[in-house]
């Protein structure tokens, strides 16, 4: 709508016309209020082409609204996976959802290309975040930060073809845990594969197995040229193998091998790596597999993916990979990237896939007909009389007082029956009812929505007892 100053002067005219009553009209009547007129004004000079035209109503490709059915799936996986990042001693740490393009240029490899920009601001080339890690690279560059364990989750950006099917986004959550410093080789790197295995079980989605590689040694074994032919063919052997702390000991006294110092060195800190997996009772998790390739450029040593294997109708077969659900790796480079004097922080850390998570779990629970809570209501306070709206808003801010979770129907006069189912639908354990007897006598019924059991109770009471049986339930 135009600001009013801003009319031209024939405008304004017919305005002022509008404003002015006609001649013996009551002044009270004359009326409309100056936002009305202007309001009025303003759409009779609207142009054809202006006025509201049919469109389809949709999220854009690659993205989606969440239910209150799926975000309460969303918020229990959440929970896991952060409970088990403060278990390991993680602070929580948040960076914008955008970054200076030149930041996150040439970070990702063939990846940059699917890397969102936006329109110059202010004079600022600007792009949506690709993901955390560089992000947080670029937090401890700027802040000269040389030791941390964080964890992030929150939204990033990716413009790519999307494929709904297999939980992949444009627009998706990340979950991140990062150990940033100098420490004792593969300490930090065992404990990350060990938050793995945790959250992976946690959220039982059945067996899986994590796959580790080094890169290094990858590179001077398979990539690399110049080798000698014995060598090489050797290579290509163990590049189709897989397993744990046995074919890494075989590959480390292996004399064709050896004579490679960088990869000698590298299979040492993995053979080290599977005894402190070992001490943390995950090794039997953990496969060596020299077929791993991670796509992003910033990774400089060890890389783990986490993939769910399905069990196999027959014994004979092995289990079948149903797709990788977390992954990550160390990047020691990263961080001197964006320092000026090029100092290094070394960092390792890993990503929970909590989209292809929920995609799995949502479909399970289609599949087995689960029927989720939305809400996290406690007690629902009723009547079953009319003009008892006072007492049950005395009542329920009695509860609200006390942090019980609470809801009322928001109606004077609300019959019984609607009530209690509303409560049934909805999940909620306790309902609290309260009329003209009860307010005689000084006591509150409580009724359990599963039995359907009453109780009088005096209303001085009321909170302890409300609170006594949500503890024991």
């Amino acid at each position: 709508m135009p600001q009013l100053g801003l009319l031209p002067g024939r405008a304004w005219t017919v305005l002022l016309g509008l404003l002015r009553p006609p001649p013996g009209a009551l002044c009270i009547r004359a009326v409309r209020s100056h936002s009305q007129v202007a309001e009025a004004l303003f759409a009779s000079q609207l142009k054809p082409h202006q006025e509201k035209s049919n469109f389809t109503i949709k999220t854009p490709k690659g993205t989606r609204d969440l239910s209150p059915q799926q975000m309460v799936v969303r918020e229990k996986i959440l929970d896991v996976v952060v409970s088990c990042f403060k278990r390991h001693g993680a602070k929580g740490l948040d960076t914008p959802a955008f970054e200076l393009k030149e930041i996150l240029t040439e970070k990702y490899g063939e990846d940059s290309g699917l890397i969102y920009d936006l329109k110059d601001q202010g004079g600022e080339l600007l792009s949506l975040r690709y993901d955390l890690t560089v992000p947080f690279a670029r937090y401890l560059a700027m802040n000269k930060v040389k030791k941390m364990k964080r964890y992030h989750v929150g939204k990033v950006w990716r413009r790519e073809s999307p494929t709904i099917v297999q939980g992949r986004y444009r627009e998706f959550y990340q979950c991140d845990f990062d150990i940033a410093g100098q420490f004792d080789p593969m300490i930090p790197d065992a404990e990350c594969l060990k938050i793995m295995c945790e959250i992976l079980s946690g959220l039982h989605l059945g067996d899986f197995l994590i796959k580790i590689s080094w890169k290094d040694v990858r590179h001077e074994m398979v990539v690399k040229k110049g080798l000698a032919p014995e060598v090489a063919d050797r290579i290509g052997d163990y590049v189709q193998c897989h397993g744990g702390i046995s074919l890494v000991e075989q590959m480390f006294q292996d004399p064709r091998l050896s004579q490679n110092k960088q990869a000698l060195e590298g299979l040492g800190d993995l053979k080290l790596l599977f005894e402190y997996l070992t001490l943390f009772g995950v090794a039997e998790k953990v496969s060596f597999d020299l077929s791993l390739a991670r796509g992003l450029d910033y990774y400089t040593g060890v890389i783990y993916e986490a993939v769910l294997l399905q069990t196999p109708v027959h014994a004979e077969e092995e289990p079948l990979n149903m797709g990788s659900v977390a992954a990550g790796g160390r990047y020691d480079g990263l961080v001197g990237m964006f320092d000026p004097r090029g100092h290094k922080v070394p960092c390792v850390g890993l990503s929970i896939g909590v989209e292809r998570i929920f995609s799995i779990v949502e479909q399970r629970i289609k599949t087995f007909g689960e029927k989720i809570r939305t809400t996290e209501t406690q007690v629902f306070v009723a009547t079953p009389q009319k003009n008892f709206l006072q007492e049950r808003l005395k009542l329920i801010a009695e509860l609200w007082d006390a942090g019980i979770k609470a809801e009322l129907m928001y109606k004077n006069n609300p019959k019984l029956l609607p009530q209690l189912h509303y409560c049934e639908n909805m999940g909620i354990p306790l309902v609290v009812i309260i009329g003209e007897q009860e307010l005689k006598e000084g006591v509150i019924k409580l009724r359990s929505v599963a039995s359907r059991e009453e109780v009088a109770i005096k209303r001085e009471n009321l909170v302890a007892e409300i609170q006594k049986r949500l503890s024991e339930s």
